[in-house]
């Protein structure tokens, strides 16, 4: 009898996953893994925040049932969600135009996001930077949506092609979905200019595109605020965009799967239909969100001391990462002037785009036991003042061949 799963299609991991899974099969000791997105701290390790570990001690000790939550997430978490979104007391907020609903993780709050726009504008294009996270393709492709990329990284300037990505978007048709990452470009760590957003948002409704929002690093750019300014800049257009948010960085909740999708309609009778719509949708998908690190989220995020405390922790993860880049850009400028490395310095979040062609990614991995994409793009946090010697040393030899 021919088997039921004869016919699928084999498929290649996405690039960040098939080197997870080489890292984890080589055998060498001194091996040093800076493809994976995940905050390491000066020790190397995944920091337990502060802010953190308190909420979860006091939520265990309340001896609390772990009952279904809502389809929504409860009002606390959504509240505290839009208020870092589009800040305290923000006219949005009041206008009731902003419907939240939290997720498993900054992925599904994509993917519920992809599916609502399914129902909406089926046949839709939408449209990705290049490059972008791999996973922004596979997500709407598989919601039904023929995807297409307009241009972002120059690789000259290490910066943004903003021209270029302005008429490439110029060029789509109305009613296309444009998915944006709001800070800390992943993964080339290059940003919009807050000149270049507040040229983009008037620009985005007068071509009648759709913004899709997807930011996993608030906090790590510049502060909290300042890396939520194109959200409140969308908001104060008075646009209908989607917001995908991500805690499992900023938290250093990687495996409590805790995100959320903000969706800003015109008014709240349009919030309403396309929140009913949404939580349907999720009814259908996994029923109901998770307890344990939501509520985490929510006892930090409505207790000042315990925000305070990790807003000031998480300036010490972003200044920890800054400081590695700074001290990588200037080296290896010294060491390869003419490389342009210097651009790093100006790079945001987590990652970089260093440069390193796949032939150095690949010399790098497999002559210097160090992991990074072939595109050349490194987890800066992966970075400290243990390893850092070995990294330049290692992208040294790699470029010199």
């Amino acid at each position: 009898m021919t088997s039921l799963f004869a016919g699928i299609q084999d498929a290649p991991l996405d690039p960040i996953m098939r080197l997870f899974e080489a890292f984890n099969a080589d055998t060498r000791p001194g091996k040093l893994n800076l493809a994976i997105g995940v905050y390491t701290d000066a020790e190397g390790k995944v920091p337990r925040l502060r802010a953190v570990q308190e909420a979860e001690k006091r939520w265990i000790e309340k001896g609390l049932p772990k009952t279904y939550r809502p389809i929504e997430g409860t009002k606390p978490f959504r509240d505290a969600v839009q208020a870092l979104l589009f800040g305290d007391g923000a006219p949005i907020l009041s206008q009731n135009r902003a419907a939240t609903l939290q997720s498993v993780g900054g992925t599904g709050a994509l993917k519920i996001g992809a599916d609502v726009l399914a129902k909406l504008r089926p046949g839709a294009t939408v449209a990705v930077s290049d490059p972008t996270w791999e996973n922004h393709r596979a997500l709407f492709t598989q919601a039904g949506f023929t995807v297409t990329e307009y241009p972002y990284f120059s690789a000259d300037t290490g910066g943004v092609d903003y021209p270029a990505m302005r008429a490439a978007l110029a060029a789509l048709p109305a009613g296309s979905i444009v998915v944006l990452h709001a800070c800390c470009h992943n993964p080339t760590g290059a940003d919009l200019t807050a000149e270049e957003w507040a040229d983009l948002v008037p620009f985005l409704r007068e071509k009648g595109l759709i913004p899709f929002l997807d930011i996993a690093y608030q906090g790590f750019g510049i502060d909290l605020d300042a890396d939520a300014a194109p959200v409140r800049l969308l908001a104060e257009s008075g646009q209908e965009f989607f917001v995908a948010s991500s805690f499992s960085k900023s938290f250093s909740l990687y495996g409590e799967r805790v995100g959320a999708l903000t969706v800003v309609a015109s008014d709240p009778a349009m919030r309403a239909k396309v929140e009913a719509l949404a939580k349907r949708l999720v009814r259908w998908s996994y029923s109901n969100p998770v307890t344990h690190g939501a509520a985490i989220v929510e006892i930090v995020l409505t207790d000042p001391a315990l925000k305070a405390d990790w807003v000031k922790e998480l300036g010490e993860m972003r200044e920890r990462i800054k400081e590695m880049r700074v001290r990588m850009a200037d080296s290896l400028h010294q060491r390869h002037p003419d490389r342009g490395f210097e651009a790093i310095k100006a790079q945001k979040g987590m990652f970089s785009y260093t440069g390193l062609s796949p032939e150095e990614a690949v010399k790098l991995r497999e002559e210097h036991e160090v992991y990074a994409l072939e595109t050349g793009r490194i987890c800066v946090a992966a970075v400290n003042t243990h390893n850092i010697d070995r990294v330049l040393d290692a992208i040294d030899g790699a470029v010199k061949g």
